[in-house]
């Protein structure tokens, strides 16, 4: 059974559509990799997959189990997030607030959870420091492991290797591709084509022409239409 399921979905603002006639699905421990030029749509779908904007038309569906609050997700950060001034440990256990209820506390056995998904991580020994003081690749590592502790079965990244440097891209990169060898699934929208190929199972390409499809569908449509 697929864990999410797009049908015919019609993105837009103010009843005006900017994109119509989505459709795809995500299997448990599928990579799908969304591109597309830049005002495509793909920040869009991702908030409409979490329940965060509304589509005009069609609709998402769960499956297996999978619950809207079980789903990590990782957004793009802006400048007045980069200067959060919490610790570490405060913002990654954050990621467990979908799960405390009406209780205001969080429970030891969310603490322990905050604490491993720091270990896989590796900002264990961050735990207590201020998160504005980080660099970009520390900072990403933390929401990472706040997104990980409301994730389930299915993480959804926004362009999560942004403005890092080259060496902590590649870090980043097989952080996430670890994950999803551990059996997270994972939807991450990426402007690197080359890196969306050579991770992701699947590509969802968003623009005028719709494309969803195994990674070597695609690359066989792109050597079709040269």
């Amino acid at each position: 059974m697929a864990l999410l399921t797009v049908k015919d979905l019609v993105l837009g603002y103010d009843s005006q559509a900017i994109i119509s006639g989505i459709n795809f699905t995500v299997n448990e421990g599928n990579y799908l990799c969304i591109i597309g030029e830049n005002g495509s749509g793909k920040t869009t779908l991702m908030k409409t997959i979490l329940g965060l904007s509304n589509p005009l038309d069609g609709e998402v569906l769960f499956g297996d189990g999978l619950k809207k609050n079980e789903i990590g997700y990782l957004p793009q950060q802006t400048v007045v997030q980069k200067d959060f001034p919490a610790s570490v440990e405060e913002i990654v256990l954050s990621g467990c607030q979908s799960k405390t209820g009406f209780n205001p506390f969080y429970s030891a056995k969310q603490k322990q959870l905050a604490k491993e998904n720091m270990e896989k991580m590796g900002i264990t020994d961050l735990a207590k420091r201020c998160y504005r003081d980080l660099s970009g690749g520390q900072q990403q590592r933390v929401l990472l492991s706040r997104a990980l502790c409301a994730a389930k079965k299915v993480l959804l990244l926004d362009e999560p290797v942004a403005g890092l440097d080259p060496i902590v891209t590649k870090e980043m990169y097989s952080l996430i591709n670890n994950l999803n060898h551990s059996g997270m699934s994972i939807i991450m929208i990426s402007h690197d084509i080359h890196a969306a190929l050579e991770y992701a199972s699947h590509i969802l390409f968003v623009g005028d022409d719709l494309f969803f499809g195994t990674k070597e569908e695609y690359l066989q449509l792109s050597k079709e239409t040269l």
